[in-house]
């Protein structure tokens, strides 16, 4: 541990020298959190692609550096590192980001692991996108696509397109096999693919802009580890990364004999996503715009074959400057349907197949949709780091929840935010919790960032979480430094 601290500080020092490069921005982070309680409050940890912690009284140092993308140019390119060293964290040292991105025209390549958010939410103040929300450590991947909206031709500028596709690979094995221990279902070396497109209507001029699109990531290949209760065993099954098992998750597929068996009869791997509209009215001072996701786990829901009863409805509100909000986001999560309770293959009794219980977040194989225990998609389904019977599935997927977040300039040095959720659990179709939990959680962060010191700024935060859930009850604080320059 001291011998990480002590590479990360040796590299704050050296690119801290003024003349590092001098097209590299670079920066240092400290965080320090103390909490009473179970765990640590759910607004100091989520939402901060890996840069928290559910234990009690953590502490992180954080120094990167960047290449920012020169968006003028024909050709340009990007680079970023960040590294982590951490107490009471899942890991001690880690690798947040680094990635190379390349760009020729509006086509754009990233190699690596960097940061990406959720579409259309505001990332300061949303609850956090279904599919991805920034909760989790980023997953290294290689991807290739058109990264911003590019207008079509002969359109005027009216309609825009971006999309993307890419496959990388989950780094938290043998995280999972600690966790575990040994005891439950879990995947090492699993492969990740994720493909999405989205359509823009608005020229700018005009005040109204549509925007929606489809995300559609899975999992896939691997080494499968499931456990057998009753024989206390594990059986450890070599699942193929052939080059048609690629393709068979590019475009939605059955395997072939040499799959597991679920495959054959359903689709290569696990399969996810979630539908995103967004409509946004832009007045000369104000800004409205209301948002919905609908997420799904398999065909049945990803054509609104059963209704799209499941999702996330937002509302987002851009005020004029003054020294009181500046901007305001309600959301209200529901996630109870999942196509209703009942699922059945046909037979010669009922010809009829039916596909309920989908089960959002949950597999039979790679269990639940994580990366290093965080969530993936939204922080309020409660992560599987909670667990501590070791299981990697969401205890809960079954919800109804809603969330404010509010923030401010009072002045050109203070910034604050407020986020306040509350969550009702119903549990899953095949594991319902034996009474409706709840989880309660709230935040208030300001930021100060003086005008004399203007690369530094300083945060302080109180949080608390109150549950009969698995989260607990609990109260604490933050404080972060942060230099960027």
């Amino acid at each position: 541990m001291r011998k990480h601290i002590f590479v990360l500080f040796l590299l704050s020092a050296t690119i801290c020298k003024g003349q590092f490069l001098k097209e590299l921005d670079y920066g240092v982070e400290t965080g320090i959190s103390f909490s009473g309680g179970k765990h640590t409050p759910l607004w100091l940890t989520a939402n901060k692609h890996g840069l928290g912690s559910i234990q009690k009284n953590n502490g992180y140092l954080m120094a990167g550096v960047f290449r920012p993308m020169e968006k003028d140019k024909t050709f340009s390119y990007e680079l970023g590192l960040e590294l982590v060293g951490a107490y009471n964290f899942e890991s001690n040292f880690y690798v947040r980001q680094a990635y190379v991105d390349l760009k020729w025209h509006f086509l754009g390549l990233s190699v690596g692991s960097k940061i990406r958010n959720g579409e259309l939410k505001n990332q300061e103040l949303s609850s956090g996108a279904l599919t991805f929300s920034g909760n989790s450590l980023p997953i290294p991947q290689v991807r290739i696509g058109i990264p911003d909206y590019v207008a079509i031709p002969g359109t005027k500028e009216w309609f825009s397109v971006k999309g993307h596709i890419a496959y990388g690979i989950f780094t938290d094995g043998r995280w999972q096999e600690d966790f575990t221990g040994g005891k439950h279902n879990y995947v090492k070396k699993a492969l990740f693919h994720d493909k999405a497109i989205y359509f823009k209507i608005g020229d700018g001029k005009f005040p109204l802009i549509l925007e929606g699109g489809l995300e559609m990531p899975a999992r896939f290949s691997g080494t499968a580890y499931s456990y057998n209760a009753s024989k206390q065993e594990m059986k450890v099954v070599d699942i193929p990364h052939r080059l048609k098992d690629f393709w068979n998750v590019l475009i939605p597929s059955k395997g072939d004999s040499e799959t597991l068996g679920m495959d054959q009869t359903n689709i290569v791997g696990d399969m996810l996503g979630s539908w995103n509209f967004s409509l946004t009215y832009n007045l000369k001072d104000w800004k409205l715009r209301a948002y919905f996701e609908h997420q799904y786990n398999d065909h049945s829901q990803l054509f609104g074959e059963y209704g799209w009863k499941d999702g996330l409805w937002g509302a987002e509100v851009t005020l004029p400057k003054n020294p009181f909000v500046s901007c305001l986001v309600y959301e209200h999560l529901y996630s109870k349907d999942q196509t209703g309770p009942v699922y059945h293959d046909t037979d010669k009794i009922i010809p009829d197949q039916i596909s309920g219980s989908d089960d959002y977040y949950n597999h039979g194989v790679y269990s639940g949709w994580q990366h290093w225990g965080m969530a993936i998609g939204n922080p309020l389904f409660v992560s599987p780091v909670y667990n501590e019977n070791g299981s990697l599935y969401f205890r809960s997927n079954r919800i109804i929840a809603n969330h404010v977040g509010i923030t401010g300039n009072p002045t050109d040095e203070f910034k604050y935010r407020v986020l306040f959720s509350h969550a009702r659990h119903w549990g899953t179709y095949s594991n319902p919790l034996p009474d409706i939990k709840y989880n309660m959680n709230v935040m208030a962060e300001l930021a100060y960032s003086p005008k004399a010191f203007k690369h530094w700024t300083f945060i302080g935060s109180i949080a608390g979480d109150k549950s009969d859930y698995i989260t607990g009850n609990s109260l604490g604080g933050m404080l972060t430094i942060r230099f960027n320059k």
